[in-house]
């Protein structure tokens, strides 16, 4: 089952694909790094690999050209995709306020509220919070369709990046996305050190049933050492 006629992605993933949409590309917003195929964007100096772990780059470009914000696309096996937002800041930057019109989008459908929070993002003092919310549009007897907001402030950029997946199928996909994303902010928005941990331990609300707890850790004794 194909997420892609649920909500945020139904204009972003189709009209991506589509060689209508690819025309209207702004392609002065990138330049290429060089034989990888990654796409620089000029203006901050975040880098759009052509591959961020199992996702592909699918279109990149002009995203609203009122605000400035331009777009990286990307897909994976079994309907999972994923959208990198660029957009220089122009004043106070509202999270919440930011992704208003997502959210309305997606409550008018149907989707409901499982999760939001802020974490901070970085090492150190140079922690950034970033903001997500996570929508339910539909689910199956072992699947339930999800998709995650997130929104951050990183130098003068305000970076969002949405992911769209099943959980818990996809929590490591959606994971490793959400932490290249905001890894690469930190490196080439922010210039800092690149962090020596992932930004983000591990899926973002990712689903409302908690696991299952471990087992109990099982005492060992070793055996009496061999006398020589």
């Amino acid at each position: 089952m194909s997420l892609r006629s649920f909500g945020y992605f139904l204009g972003a993933t189709v009209f991506a694909l589509a060689p209508a949409f690819a025309q209207t590309t702004d392609i002065d917003a990138f330049k290429d790094t060089g034989n990888d195929q990654a796409k620089l964007h000029v203006a901050s100096g975040f880098v759009c690999p052509l591959f961020i772990g199992h996702f592909e780059r699918d279109a990149f470009g002009e995203r609203n050209p009122s605000t400035g914000a331009d777009f990286c696309a990307y897909s994976a096996i079994d309907g999972v995709y994923g959208t990198i937002t660029l957009t220089p800041l122009k004043g106070p930057y509202d999270a919440k306020q930011a992704l208003a019109a997502e959210f309305t989008e997606q409550e008018g459908i149907g989707g409901k509220i499982i999760g939001e929070q802020t974490i901070g993002i970085g090492e150190g003092v140079n922690k950034i919070p970033v903001y997500y919310r996570t929508y339910e549009t539909a689910a199956l007897e072992t699947l339930h369709y999800r998709i995650l907001f997130s929104t951050g402030t990183v130098g003068e950029w305000a970076i969002e990046a949405t992911v769209e997946f099943a959980t818990p199928r996809d929590d490591e996909k959606q994971r490793d996305f959400l932490n290249a994303v905001y890894t690469e902010a930190l490196v080439h928005i922010a210039k800092l050190p690149p962090p020596t941990a992932p930004v983000i331990a591990a899926p973002v609300a990712a689903g409302t049933t908690p696991p299952a707890p471990a087992a109990p850790a099982t005492h060992i004794t070793p055996p009496p050492a061999t006398p020589h």
